[in-house]
């Protein structure tokens, strides 16, 4: 379960790349596991899509995730 308190100062977006920041970092998603589906955390977060898509441009800006067009997004780690 993912969890956005809508009433924080920090961004909603920042926060749900906080989340999955820490579960690529904890090994909870492994190098090369794809990230949970923007439709999967729309879903779960309430977020619209444009602030999930945001939240996931901040991994991949920061070198934590990669994106495979027609595939998905993936953690960055391992891979050749």
């Amino acid at each position: 379960m993912i969890e956005i308190d809508l009433y924080s100062h920090e961004p909603s977006y920042l926060q749900l790349a906080a989340i999955l920041r820490a579960r690529i970092e904890s090994g909870e998603i492994a190098p090369r596991d794809p990230l949970p589906s923007i439709t999967s955390l729309t879903g779960e977060t309430g977020l619209a899509v444009g602030t999930v898509r945001k939240a996931i441009g901040v991994l991949v800006d920061a070198g934590l995730a990669y994106t495979v067009p027609g595939r998905g997004t993936f953690a960055a780690g391992g891979r050749a």
